[in-house]
């Protein structure tokens, strides 16, 4: 029986402090509520970047701006205000700095939990499926629609393979721009995710490519790491629009899929040592 909570702020069960920023963390059952409190004069490229050892911000933000002004800049360029009242969900691939005299506080449902401190990785690997996803000419998709309408589109996207991931089992590990990095615990749902996602793209006129890969992988709160990462997205590159491709390791680990699969031949993968045999999932076996 899940009993109810009720927590305030005044005793977070964390308390995370940054040059020019602080953090609260409250835990409510699996979840955890955030309040995240940037000064005047915060950038993140000065004083959250260097702690991180990221270009941009990795996280994925989702939550709701509760004071203050801040302009985001997404790694493609495009720009967006957070303004009080505002609802927002913003992809990793970021950089952001308040704007004007007012902090800028926010509530936050993702995003911040290992925010503002260097990645704690764990020594033990472990095996794991890997999922990941592209949109194919994402970014003349993009100028064709607009900036607004793209991120409703993208939004409605991440939404919808969220959906699949929790159908199957799947983690999301982040989006990757306009794509998604996820683990399984079985290549078989892995697989069947794939064709899932693919199917439900379509419904909203995209095209995906997706790469799946098995092997071993090392954690941290809101990232992997290891060559089989490498091996998954180098596999998922010469996908063809809608296309699943998926490891030899993979396809002899998913038998019981229920799909027929077409080998698509030895291929050299970009910073992968030797060649790879790589398959095609088909449509679900008779």
């Amino acid at each position: 029986m899940v009993t109810p909570t009720v927590r305030g702020f005044e005793r977070p069960d964390e308390v995370r402090t940054f040059e020019r920023g602080r953090l609260e963390i409250i835990h409510l059952g699996d979840l955890a509520l955030e309040r995240l409190t940037q000064e005047p004069g915060w950038h993140w490229a000065e004083h959250v970047g260097p702690i991180t050892g990221t270009k941009s911000c990795q996280s994925h933000h989702l939550g709701f701006v509760i004071s203050g002004r801040a302009h985001v800049v997404m790694d493609d360029g495009s720009e967006m205000d957070l303004v009080p009242g505002a609802a927002i969900e913003i992809p990793p691939g970021h950089d952001a700095w308040v704007v004007g005299d007012e902090p800028h506080v926010t509530l936050e449902f993702s995003g911040v939990r290992s925010w503002a401190r260097a990645p704690d990785w764990s020594d033990e690997a472990i095996v794991s499926t890997i999922l990941v996803t592209d949109i194919v000419s994402s970014t003349q998709m993009a100028e064709r629609l607009g900036d607004s309408a793209w991120r409703e589109l993208l939004a409605e996207h991440h939404g919808d393979v969220r959906r699949v991931l929790e159908r199957y089992g799947g983690t999301e590990v982040k989006t990757t721009g306009d794509g998604v990095l996820a683990t399984f615990p079985s290549a078989v749902r892995a697989v069947q995710a794939g064709l899932a996602i693919r199917d439900d793209s379509a419904t909203r006129g995209l095209s995906i490519r997706t790469g799946v890969h098995t092997g071993e992988v090392a954690r941290s709160v809101d990232d992997i790491r290891g060559l089989a990462v490498h091996v998954a997205a180098r596999i998922m590159a010469p996908a063809e629009p809608d296309e699943v491709l998926v490891s030899a390791t993979t396809h002899d680990l998913a038998e019981a899929a229920e799909v027929t699969y077409r080998d698509r031949g030895s291929h050299v993968l970009k910073g992968v040592s030797g060649t790879r045999q790589v398959f095609s999932v088909e449509l679900i076996a008779s």
